[in-house]
């Protein structure tokens, strides 16, 4: 198992090498490979055979194991409090422990429930155990390293791309275009009247007023898209085969949702902002990644001194 897990840095491939292994050893129609990001959250690495019916007693079976760091066992998981509507199946899971710590498990389903809660012997659970320990190891590397490439490309207070990732994005998106002959289109979003936050209420309260802003882009665009912050109060988005129009649809989206929402109302205030959305399309306007930004910024600074708190598209009758 140590060579199979260990070739690749991608947590999925090596929670599925270590899931196929150990499914080897202990028949059982259904698996999960569940794993703590470090973060808090729970993400599945790896299943096979995993039904709807018993999919949630079986992240429910992970988690305990991950939270306990213990083994779990059990005849009838509907019979077992440990877990809240369980399902009549029976259970075994394993901790995944690295560095002391349980950074995973292992869920082993039977559709039916079993007389004798089921256990293996002494001998084969500490080789079972001994097994698995460099799988833990390589998928704990694995999200490490995961976690490190999304530090260098992430903007740390909105937690959007950073503009280091947007240039690369940028770049391999035109490239895409110029294979593809579909278009590449990018927004310019300024936050107009944002400077008057940091002079009213001071710097600490820009900051989450830009945290808010950045999370109404972020749902506002669509899932194909890549939302950064370019720098200050100023953000892009990269709309990869999208059209002039499709992309102006989408600024209208974000500037019609900054527009509506009251910002920083977790600290008793109620404030108002606007954007102004500038829009570049290549091949229509731009030759290159350099001439598309500059025709989107360009865009965006029109829109700024007409008025503000409206979309504009390069290319368009001024």
């Amino acid at each position: 198992m140590s060579r199979a897990v260990n070739s690749s840095l991608d947590p999925e491939r090596v929670g599925e090498a270590m899931l196929a292994r150990v499914a080897g050893w202990i028949q059982a129609p259904a698996w999960l490979v569940l794993a703590a990001d470090g973060q808090g959250e729970m993400r599945p690495m790896a299943t096979r055979g995993l039904t709807a019916a018993v999919e949630s007693s079986a992240h429910a079976i992970a988690r305990l194991v991950i939270r306990s760091g213990e083994p779990f066992s059990a005849a009838d998981v509907s019979l077992d409090r440990r877990v809240p509507a369980g399902s009549r199946v029976a259970a075994l899971g394993f901790p995944l422990a690295c560095r002391g710590r349980t950074i995973g498990a292992l869920v082993a389903l039977d559709r039916r429930t079993s007389a004798d809660v089921p256990r293996l012997a002494v001998a084969t659970r500490a080789a079972l155990e001994a097994a698995i320990e460099p799988g833990a190891a390589a998928l704990d590397n694995a999200m490490r390293v995961q976690r490190a490439e999304a530090l260098s490309v992430t903007d740390d207070l909105t937690s959007l791309y950073n503009s280091r990732y947007l240039s690369q994005v940028l770049r391999r998106e035109a490239k895409r275009t110029a294979r593809s002959g579909r278009p590449l289109s990018l927004l310019f979003v300024d936050l107009d009247g944002f400077k008057t936050i940091n002079d009213t209420h001071g710097h600490l309260f820009g900051s989450r007023a830009l945290v808010e802003a950045a999370a109404l882009i972020r749902t506002s665009a669509r899932e194909t898209d890549v939302v950064a912050r370019f720098g200050g109060d100023e953000f892009a988005v990269v709309l990869p085969d999208t059209g002039s129009d499709g992309a102006a649809a989408v600024g209208d989206r974000v500037r019609e949702r900054v527009a509506e929402h009251g910002f920083l109302q977790s600290d008793g205030l109620n404030i108002r902002l606007t954007v102004s959305v500038g829009v570049a399309t290549l091949p229509d306007v731009a030759t290159s990644v350099e001439t598309l930004i500059q025709a989107a910024d360009k865009a965006m600074y029109w829109v700024k001194g007409h008025g503000k708190n409206g979309t504009f598209v390069a290319g368009s009758d001024m």
